[in-house]
């Protein structure tokens, strides 16, 4: 398989404190790849080392087929990127603001500031400063701005970070069309499972600067489990009752829930058995594993936000 990014053993400390720990990252090409983790994973500290921002204390990194230490600015020129909040002029529209971009990268066609404004929706609003931008739009902008010179590559930290669930839908639009018209490649952070989810073709998980795993998301949904989901006025009494009664051992307690992953027996049949025994059953469901169920097992509980 042919990797747009790979990275060995790369890692990064700052005095004692190992903020990057032999993290091996394989970003295949033409795919969109989500690094999964809290605020303080080690995510960013790790995009800013591929984009030569951040210098490794150790390992290393290749960028189409290139290794870190013999890049030039070749490979810099397939990428566009957005670490943290994308910098414009208040005062500015979003197209003053990328005409500028556009004479200080030079070599772009003439119509490359129109048609990044065209792909991200921002086309219809050439007379807005960028200070009356809404969120959604500046995050918008950032991309546009990324995009400009159509990169095969797009690394994008947290792009839908403090968007609201409209801005969200358009920035997941917005990228899966980017990977599927344009062919690009797209690296993207986040703490937004849900979202991640729904676009990204395979996952990565960083906790406490750790890479844990690399999974292809058809792989993660055919491991996804189905259970059944009580809630309950006493768990550890539920418990009890499914190990003796109805020898029941795969199950998993949260709070008040109970997840029980044997089918062996209906839900119907397990409710009445609470019931008789005195238990107050106030929801059952039958549900499938999210990529939280599969985040929260694999950092050893907790969620991701």
């Amino acid at each position: 398989m042919e990797y747009v990014i790979e990275t060995k053993n790369l890692t990064k400390q700052y005095g004692s404190s190992t903020v990057v720990d032999n993290i091996n990252l394989h970003v295949p090409k033409g795919k969109i790849y989500g690094l999964l983790g809290r605020n303080g994973a080690g995510k960013t500290t790790a995009m800013k080392m591929i984009l030569q921002l951040v210098y490794p204390t150790g390992g290393t990194v290749r960028l189409f087929g290139t290794d870190y230490n013999k890049h030039n600015r070749t490979p810099y020129g397939k990428i566009g990127s957005i670490i943290e909040t994308p910098g414009f002029y208040n005062n500015l529209t979003g197209y003053e603001n990328l005409q500028i971009l556009a004479k200080l990268r030079g070599k772009l066609s003439k119509n490359s500031v129109q048609e990044a404004l065209r792909v991200v929706g921002l086309d219809k609003e050439i007379g807005k400063v960028f200070a009356d931008y809404s969120l959604g739009m500046k995050q918008r902008l950032g991309i546009a701005a990324a995009i400009m010179h159509e990169p095969e590559l797009l690394i994008l930290d947290e792009p839908i970070n403090g968007l609201d669930p409209i801005g969200i839908s358009e920035m997941r639009s917005l990228l899966s069309e980017l990977s599927r018209s344009k062919g690009a490649t797209i690296f993207i952070s986040s703490h937004v499972l849900s979202e991640i989810e729904q676009i990204a073709d395979i996952i990565g998980v960083m906790h406490e600067g750790r890479l844990l795993e690399e999974v292809n998301m058809v792989e993660l949904h055919k491991r996804k489990r189905r259970y059944i989901e009580i809630d309950s006025s006493d768990v550890k009494k539920a418990a009890k009752l499914l190990t003796n009664d109805y020898q029941i051992t795969d199950y998993a307690i949260q709070g008040n829930t109970i997840k029980i992953y044997d089918f062996a027996h209906s839900p119907g049949e397990i409710n009445k058995t609470f019931v008789e025994n005195g238990l107050l059953v106030t929801t059952i469901n039958a549900n499938e594993e999210n990529l939280e169920d599969y985040f929260s097992e694999l950092i050893g509980g907790g969620s991701i936000a």
